[in-house]
């Protein structure tokens, strides 16, 4: 479990407009995937105690954030506040809070509770009625009408929008430029002590590279040929089998995750150091085996004939 969608969809990047959109959707979709499996892996194998009350509690909160989608509430400071309830439960019951946002992601709705056709008629119906009306950037204050018309194209808009796209949206400052710089400076620091790590076994490092260079490239590879020869899936347009060996090498990219994961498996510092360093070794090499593959295999770019 590594990928990082940041770095590894930075190097896909690079080659521009030669990456199809599929071939990103693909990384993308591949990277929250392996998040969400690494995830799992600690609640599943990395929680020492469980309190049940406290589950409990968790369970009633996230039933809360259900109705409330399902009631069509939009405020997104009451699904805010549902949502620290429930990573505030599961943080006193012993499992790992990283269950708490995937949990959380299931229930949250991003669908509008409003459909397009009944949206775009209310719009323009309300629209219509402001054109025919003397509207200027006051005239709303004593006509009440007007102010009536833009208050329903106002709560239509909000009806369009789903709870966890506006919650995102306030959340995305918060966790790109805080949250996740903080979890990388804690969770990223190698101390290379040769002295310590000279007592430690190399095999952990190896192990790791080995795991994150070798073993996804087969884990991505055969999961999608199995999933394509079954039937549940198919090789987008313009995306090959030498595409996607190319994606699953960026795979194995991995920070946060990884290096997250490494802090809890190992208790001596030696170890831990050898399997981040470990991590840090395999990011570099599966990016760059990545970067190879797919500048060879992506089509070049056409140039153009008439500035020759």
């Amino acid at each position: 479990m590594a990928t990082d969608i940041a770095f590894a969809l930075g190097i896909l990047s690079l080659f521009g407009s030669r990456v199809t959109v599929s071939l990103k959707v693909f990384l993308t979709a591949l990277a929250i995937v392996d998040d969400l499996g690494a995830v799992v892996v600690i609640a599943l194998f990395y929680t020492e105690t469980i309190v049940f009350g406290a589950l409990v509690i968790a369970a009633v909160f996230m039933v809360l954030i259900l109705l409330a989608g399902r009631l069509g509430i939009r405020r997104t400071s009451i699904y805010l506040l549902l949502c620290v309830g429930v990573w505030a439960a599961i943080l006193a019951s012993g499992v790992h809070t990283t269950v708490a946002g995937t949990l959380i992601a299931l229930l949250i709705p991003v669908r509008a509770t409003l459909e397009p056709r009944a949206f775009l008629t209310r719009c323009r119906d309300r629209l219509d009625q402001l054109a025919s009306s003397r509207l200027t950037r006051e005239s709303m204050v004593t006509d009440h009408q007007q102010l009536e018309a833009l208050e329903d194209i106002y709560v239509a808009a909000e009806d369009m929008r789903p709870a966890g796209i506006s919650l995102e949206h306030h959340l995305h400052p918060v966790s790109s430029f805080l949250i996740l710089p903080l979890f990388a400076l804690f969770n990223a620091g190698v101390a290379v002590d040769l002295g310590s790590m000279a007592t430690g076994p190399i095999s952990v490092g190896i192990g790791v590279v080995f795991g994150l260079v070798i073993g996804k490239q087969i884990g991505v590879l055969g999961f999608s040929w199995l999933a394509i020869r079954t039937g549940f899936a198919e090789l987008p347009a313009g995306v090959s089998w030498k595409h996607v060996w190319g994606v699953s090498c960026l795979g194995g990219v991995g920070f946060t995750m990884s290096l997250f994961v490494s802090s809890l498996a190992f208790s001596e510092a030696a170890i831990v150091g050898q399997a981040k360093l470990g991590v840090l070794a395999a990011s570099l090499v599966a990016g760059a085996i990545g970067f190879i593959i797919l500048q060879r295999v992506l089509p070049k770019k056409e140039t153009n004939q008439s500035g020759q």
